[in-house]
């Protein structure tokens, strides 16, 4: 039962969240600091989701030298604009690649 209660709960919060979003009077939503803030956080939200997905082992950090360098293939592939299906390819790629000759 508490995971129902949980649910809806959320499905609540989140519903009143929107809610308050078109809810916001336009000089509130015409801040300049308002507007880099909404800017700056799904950047800094999408770095920190990525550097906990590259160096996450449970609940420490480690170096895994084949994921750091499918990470970097990615950031490669994104720097010479290569479409999203190949970006995850190069990335997968280059992991499994150094993962099979033995490089962990």
């Amino acid at each position: 039962m508490t995971l129902w209660i949980a649910l809806i709960a959320t499905t609540a919060g989140c519903y009143l969240l929107k809610y308050a979003g078109l809810a916001a009077p336009r000089r509130l939503l015409d801040n300049p600091w308002l507007q880099r803030f909404a800017t700056a956080v799904p950047l800094a939200l999408l770095a920190a989701l990525i550097a906990v997905q590259a160096l996450g082992d449970g609940q420490s950090l480690s170096w895994d030298t084949a994921r750091m360098a499918g990470v970097g293939a990615a950031l490669l592939a994104l720097v010479l604009r290569a479409p999203f299906l190949v970006v995850v390819v190069a990335a997968a790629g280059t992991t499994a690649a150094l993962r099979a000759i033995g490089i962990a």
